[in-house]
């Protein structure tokens, strides 16, 4: 059984189909945006409209797919600096910027801070319609892994602090008699602990159980 499924399993079957994946635009010309709004609508996707960074800093986070078509010439706050404040807390959220006139350093600068895609205006709807879609599929796999390190860090919280040490030296590679001397307990205790660890985590096998604590940040080396 693969983590997603056991993650499904938890969750049980969905009730409702998922909430319509959301492009947000920021652009101080209104005209810009509602040519946009009709394009969105029409790809069947969610538009959400704003003139400036700051007003689309007010928006709370949701979690559902997502991506920003954003101006990089915005008064105030400019694309950039949006892109600088919003990158590391929202990288569910994929940025495609637009301008309406090339800027090499800017477009360079925007792809190494993380943006998917730099548009020049005008540019063909079918072309800003692929660099949507590819960013939308980025972000929702971003949220799928999301929810399943939640899903990890819920499992090994339930752990308890006796259980969370046998699970860090069995995946670095100890055996139980092993464990048994590092923690100073015998080996028929290791391994009554060691199930409910794998019962807990719901690891069909130690090779899952590794892949869990990788996932989780415990990159302890194997030991001799």
């Amino acid at each position: 059984m693969t983590l997603a499924n056991v993650v499904e399993r938890k969750m049980g079957p969905p009730t409702m189909l998922p909430p319509k994946s959301i492009v947000f635009v920021v652009d101080d010309d209104i005209s810009v945006r509602e040519s946009l709004e009709l394009l969105i609508q029409s790809a069947g996707w969610h538009p959400e409209l704003f003139a400036s960074a700051n007003v689309f800093l007010e928006h709370p986070p949701i979690a559902v797919p997502s991506c920003l078509v954003l101006d990089i010439s915005l008064p105030g706050l400019n694309g950039l600096e949006l892109q600088e404040r919003i990158v590391g807390k929202r990288p569910e959220m994929p940025i495609i910027f637009i301008t309406g006139h090339g800027d090499i350093r800017k477009s360079v600068q925007a792809m190494k801070a993380g943006a998917v895609e730099f548009l020049t205006k005008p540019f063909p709807d079918d072309v800003l319609l692929d660099a949507i879609r590819n960013a939308l599929e980025r972000s929702r796999s971003s949220l799928s892994q999301t929810a399943e390190t939640q899903f990890l860090r819920d499992r090994y919280a339930s752990l308890t602090p006796r259980e969370q040490q046998v699970m860090k030296l069995v995946v670095s590679g100890l055996l139980n008699k092993q464990v048994g001397g590092e923690l100073e307990i015998s080996e028929i205790t290791v391994k009554a602990h060691r199930g409910k660890v794998m019962q807990k985590m719901k690891a069909d096998s130690l090779a899952d159980l590794v892949k869990m604590a990788a996932k989780l940040g415990m990159h302890s080396p194997p030991r001799a």
